[in-house]
């Protein structure tokens, strides 16, 4: 909703709108955007009179000013019906859909349009290094957008991505999330069929072909499809992968070309997840007819996307990084990226399930398994403990007591105040720290890093956390 905001007043609209209270880096996107938030719910904050009003997904019927908006007549539309009215109608949307992947994947098709001169639209939900905000309205004929599957507005409970009518679409995986939503996985399948089968016969799909879930979706699909993966039948195939600290390196096989069937790529990321997201983005561009040698030079110049695998402090010989990861798949793809990347670090993990799915016992052997990908886990309290009952919420305790016996040492704590001196008690130089959350964590990681940073030899913090602690400071 912040880009959202920022990018009408950017298109010369007079926006204005309501929240609780907010935090960096939403708080400062829209200060410096020109935008100050009223705080809470007053039916007062809709005078003078608005011509429209955008709801929010977090937004309840009960809202009271959700409740003065209907009483008073004002047209109201959700997040995405808006971005698709103001930004989507006269472009062709490049979207990018999936359980895992999307906001990297968004954030490295919207740098290899713009360093390629394609001076694309975009809207990304995270914070891309590359650019100094999330979202630009661009003046070229692509606007690239992150495809939700969770729902619109409370009065328009399918998902966001239904209203974007892709014209080129990129489905990164097709895994069970949203518990809270999808009653069962097959109910969150129906809605990725019902996305590819919307397309129009002149679009393109490109999916990964290494899934079974995802062929089988992408089977219903109406127009053209590339497969992107590791499989013979693959499109685009990554070949001769190498990974190390400067990232990955591959050879990309691209098939049925007669010209220019292979090109070597360097990619600043770790984890074959992010070398299969750059692959798809790839697939996007070249179908777009960009020059492979111009995608291989922007995916080499991509600097990330903040709090995904981030880098918030180095010091003491301790490395901190932050990471979204909100599910055992996600969890286990990073974890494996790092190992790879720093094959002689210790690998440290504090874990917050967080969301309404992330917490559920169904996850309990996922996650299991993802996290003996480590030397040593730390688990926070379930985030919405209360939300869940006892038959439906996971145990982290059993989770912590399941890894020790699998020789993978553990603890699950009472509070993030415990795990934070827990971890600042243990951590020695060669650690590498990696918290995981899809929320805020208490600023965990930030903590850490100064805390490491007061206490080092060395001091090298990030950019992104020194305007973190100015903020914190000016707060």
């Amino acid at each position: 909703m912040a880009p959202l905001a920022c990018l009408l007043q950017e298109a010369g609209h007079s926006v204005r709108g309501s929240d609780v209270l907010l935090y960096p880096p939403m708080s400062t996107l829209l200060r410096n955007c020109g935008i100050e938030p009223l705080l809470g719910y007053v039916p007062e904050h809709l005078d003078p009179r608005p011509d429209l009003v955008i709801v929010g997904n977090a937004v309840p019927e009960t809202n009271p000013e959700a409740q003065a908006v209907e009483e008073l007549g004002v047209e109201r539309i959700s997040m995405p019906e808006a971005l698709y009215r103001f930004f989507l109608t006269s472009r062709r949307p490049l979207v990018v859909a999936g359980t895992h992947g999307k906001t990297t994947t968004t954030a490295l098709a919207a740098w290899v349009y713009r360093a390629t001169g394609c001076d694309p639209g975009f809207l990304i939900g995270g914070i891309p290094l590359n650019f100094e905000h999330s979202f630009a309205t661009g003046s070229g004929e692509r606007f690239i957008v992150e495809g939700d599957e969770y729902n619109a507005a409370y009065f328009d409970r399918g998902a966001k991505f239904f209203h974007y009518r892709p014209d080129t679409l990129i489905l990164t995986s097709v895994e069970y999330d949203h518990a809270d939503l999808y009653e069962t996985p097959s109910a969150l399948d129906q809605t990725y069929r019902r996305l590819v089968r919307s397309m129009s016969a002149n679009g393109l799909l490109i999916a990964y072909g290494d899934s079974v879930e995802v062929r089988s979706v992408a089977a219903e699909a109406p127009c053209r499809t590339l497969f992107y993966g590791f499989e013979d039948h693959c499109d685009l195939r990554p070949e001769k992968v190498v990974s190390d600290q400067r990232g990955t390196q591959f050879e990309l096989r691209i098939a049925g070309d007669a010209v220019e069937d292979r090109i070597a790529i360097e990619l600043p990321l770790s984890g074959g997840h992010n070398l299969l997201n750059a692959t798809a983005v790839f697939g996007a561009a070249y179908a777009d007819s960009i020059p492979p040698s111009g995608i291989a030079a922007a995916l080499a110049e991509f600097e990330g996307v903040r709090r995904r695998q981030e880098v918030v402090g180095d010091s003491g010989g301790i490395l901190v990084i932050d990471d979204f990861a909100h599910h055992p798949t996600a969890v286990r793809l990073t974890l494996e990226g790092l190992r790879n990347r720093y094959p002689d670090k210790k690998v440290i993990v504090a874990l917050e399930l967080r969301s309404l799915t992330a917490a559920r016992r169904i996850f309990f052997d996922d996650y299991l398994e993802a996290l003996r990908c480590a030397d040593r886990v730390w688990l926070a309290p379930v985030f919405h403990a209360r939300r869940f009952s006892d038959s439906e919420r996971l145990d982290t305790r059993k989770l912590a007591a399941a890894l020790a016996e699998a020789e993978t040492p553990a603890t699950a704590c009472g509070s993030i105040e415990e795990l934070r001196r827990g971890v600042l008690d243990s951590l020695q130089a060669g650690d590498l720290f990696v918290t995981m959350s899809s929320g805020s964590f208490e600023g965990l990681p930030h903590k850490v890093a100064a805390a490491m940073e007061k206490r080092g030899d060395r001091h090298l913090i990030t950019r992104e956390l020194r305007n973190y602690l100015d903020e914190v400071s000016r707060n």
